[in-house]
């Protein structure tokens, strides 16, 4: 297998084990998949694979757009699989540009976040581990998305009402939190 890009992936979970020292035995398990035989940039590598989303936040920085995952039927943050993409920052803003129809988006460098969740069986794809990969894209002066046909819906949301509010996902809410710790989307 090709391993190019895959020194950098390494060190950027390093990056963010040291950044986020509470959630350092999480980035070492996104470190033993890229290590692991088969390419774990496909879907098809049942044993778990990489998908790359992003925590896509409006201009200033406030809101945050998610969309009701029509599989999953929750309000998550957009993202998909990487389908052989290695870069997954490459990766995550083609699925915001997909599922949201925005222009203008721009991709910050650096993870923002990861999430290991498991998949249940949908439509004959046995159930199987998702190793999110996650950045930051922010939005343009443009806010007027598309709802693709992978969700239901999509809303722009408050990010400070994200992470109190209960109902949300889990991860939703840690987003949101890491996002306020930042400063209202400052550095």
């Amino acid at each position: 297998m090709d391993r190019s890009g895959s020194d950098d992936l390494a060190d950027a979970f390093d990056a963010y084990a040291r950044r986020w020292p509470a959630e350092a035995a999480t980035a070492a398990l996104f470190g033993e998949l890229l290590a692991q035989p088969g390419d774990p940039f496909r879907r098809e590598r049942l044993a778990g694979h990489f998908t790359a989303s992003c925590w896509l936040v409006d201009a200033g920085g406030t809101r945050a757009l998610l969309t009701h995952h029509r599989k999953l039927g929750l309000w998550l943050q957009p993202g998909g699989h990487a389908d052989g993409e290695r870069d997954l920052r490459v990766a995550a803003l083609k699925e915001a540009r997909e599922e949201s129809g925005l222009a203008g988006l721009r991709i910050e460098d650096g993870i923002f976040d990861l999430d290991r969740h498991w998949i249940p069986e949908h439509k004959g794809v046995p159930a199987h581990w998702h190793y999110d990969v996650r950045y930051v894209v922010r939005a343009g002066a443009d806010e007027a998305y598309v709802v693709s046909d992978e969700s239901h819906d999509l809303a722009w949301r408050a990010i400070a009402d994200l992470a109190i509010d209960a109902g949300a996902d889990d991860s939703v809410r840690r987003m949101a939190g890491k996002w306020l710790a930042r400063g209202a989307g400052q550095g």
